[in-house]
């Protein structure tokens, strides 16, 4: 019965992953120098906002994703655990 709330976790838990993944991937691209005579340095800080906007972005949902699918995980346990308790009571009946 629970199968298919355990998948859907799962799936939530495999999206966490890949966000921190695609995470990693947008930020190695990010330039944590400071280029204070370099004259290229507009190109950059255009660049380097592009970067910082996505990674904000990135980080949002994965604050969103992360917390929904903890919430989810302890809720699936507590519904395990219920389901377990009426179960072995039923038994002695």
């Amino acid at each position: 019965m629970m199968t298919p709330l355990i998948v859907l976790w799962v799936l939530m838990a495999l999206t966490v992953l890949a966000l921190i993944v695609w995470r990693k991937t947008v930020a190695s691209k990010e330039d944590d120098n400071l280029h204070v005579l370099d004259g290229a340095s507009a190109v950059k800080s255009a660049e380097q906002q592009t970067v910082a906007q996505k990674l904000e972005i990135i980080d949002k949902w994965g604050k969103i994703v992360t917390i929904v699918t903890v919430v989810y995980g302890v809720m699936l346990a507590v519904l395990y655990v219920w389901q377990s308790w009426v179960h072995n009571s039923n038994i002695g009946v």
